[in-house]
C-alpha cells in the first residue's frame, strides 16, 4: 500500500474511529450523557435538517437518487432473504437476529464515512441509502421484533418527510430563504459528531456474549451486505461513486437500534449486544481493506 493511499484511508477512518473513541470512554468513565435525548434530537431536528441542507446544496439529478432508494430497498430485502436462510439453517430466532442481519449502522457509522471518503455527492447518495434503512428498521424491524406493525410508525418518521421536501424543493427548483437555508445548514451540522459520540456511548454499555455466534453473524451482516451491494448495485448499472457509496452503506455493522429493539421486546438482548459490538470491530478491521477497492 501507497504512503498516499494509507494517508487517503487513515483521512477516512480516523475522525470516525476517533470520535467514537471519545464516546466510548465517556460512557466508560459513566459521564453524563443523555442518549435517549441526543437519539431525539438527532432524530426529529438534526437528521431532517442535514437531509434537506445537503440534498439542496448537492442537488443530485432526481433519476439518481431514485435509483439509489430503489437499490436500497432491493439490497434491503435480499438481505433479509439472506438473513432468514441462514437463521433457519443455524436454528436462530428470526425475531430476535433478523432485524439485525437486515439493518446495518449506515446513519452513525455509513453517513461520516460516506461523507469523508466521497465529499457532500457521496453523503447525498448515503442519505438516500439511509432512508430506506431508517424507514425500514422502524417499521419491518420493529415489525419483526413485536410480531406486528403499524401504518402510523411509517407516517411518524420525520426522515420520510425530510427527503418528500427536498425531492419536491429539487423537482421544482425551489430555493429556501437565504435565513432559512442558513439555519437548516446550522442544524444539520451539529448531527453526524452527535451520531457517532452516541454511537461510541451505547457501546461502552454493551457485552459480548457468545462471541463466536457473534462473530459468525457479523461475517453475514458485514461478509453478506458486501457481497450483495457490488451484485446489486452492478445489476442497475452503477458505477463510481454510486457503486461506492452502496457497497460501504450495505457493509455497515449491525445498527445499535436494533438491541433497543431486542431489548424491548425481550428477544434475546445479551445476545443482540454481542452482535453490535462484534460487528462494528470487524467493520473498523474491514475498511482498509475495503476503501481501496471502493474509492
Amino acid at each position: 500500500m501507497s504512503t498516499t493511499l494509507a494517508q487517503e484511508l487513515f483521512a477516512i477512518i480516523a475522525p470516525v474511529f476517533l470520535v467514537a473513541g471519545i464516546g466510548f470512554a465517556w460512557g466508560r468513565f459513566r459521564l453524563p450523557f443523555d442518549t435517549k435525548g441526543m437519539t431525539t434530537l438527532v432524530t426529529w431536528v438534526g437528521t431532517p435538517a442535514l437531509v434537506v441542507s445537503t440534498l439542496l446544496k448537492t442537488a443530485p439529478a432526481l433519476g439518481t437518487l431514485s435509483k439509489l432508494l430503489l437499490v436500497a430497498v432491493v439490497v434491503h430485502v435480499a438481505m433479509g432473504l439472506l438473513g432468514y436462510l441462514v437463521l433457519k439453517r443455524a436454528r436462530l430466532s428470526c425475531k430476535a437476529f433478523l432485524p439485525s442481519l437486515i439493518f446495518g449502522n449506515c446513519g452513525n457509522m455509513g453517513l461520516p464515512l460516506s461523507l469523508f471518503a466521497f465529499g457532500e455527492s457521496g453523503l447525498a447518495l448515503a442519505i438516500a441509502f439511509f432512508t430506506v434503512s431508517a424507514i425500514g428498521m422502524f417499521t419491518a424491524g420493529q415489525a419483526i421484533a413485536a410480531g406486528r406493525t403499524s401504518l402510523g410508525i411509517l407516517l411518524r418518521t420525520p426522515i420520510l418527510w425530510a427527503v418528500a421536501l427536498a425531492m419536491v424543493l429539487l423537482a421544482t427548483g425551489t430555493r429556501l430563504p437565504g435565513w432559512a437555508g442558513s439555519t437548516v445548514d446550522l442544524l444539520g451540522q451539529f448531527t453526524i459528531p452527535i451520531m457517532i459520540l452516541a454511537l461510541g456511548v451505547s457501546l461502552a454499555k454493551l457485552q459480548v456474549h457468545s462471541l463466536g455466534r457473534s462473530a459468525l453473524l457479523s461475517l453475514v451482516r458485514i461478509g453478506g451486505g458486501m457481497a450483495l451491494g457490488f451484485g446489486i448495485g452492478a445489476l442497475f448499472g452503477l458505477e463510481g461513486i454510486e457503486l461506492g457509496v452502496v457497497v460501504l452503506q450495505a457493509s455497515m455493522p449491525v445498527a445499535v437500534f436494533n438491541y433497543l429493539f431486542a431489548q424491548y421486546y425481550s428477544n434475546e438482548p445479551e445476545e443482540v449486544a454481542g452482535l453490535v459490538v462484534v460487528s462494528t470491530a470487524m467493520s473498523f478491521m474491514m475498511l482498509p481493506f475495503l476503501l481501496p477497492v471502493i474509492l
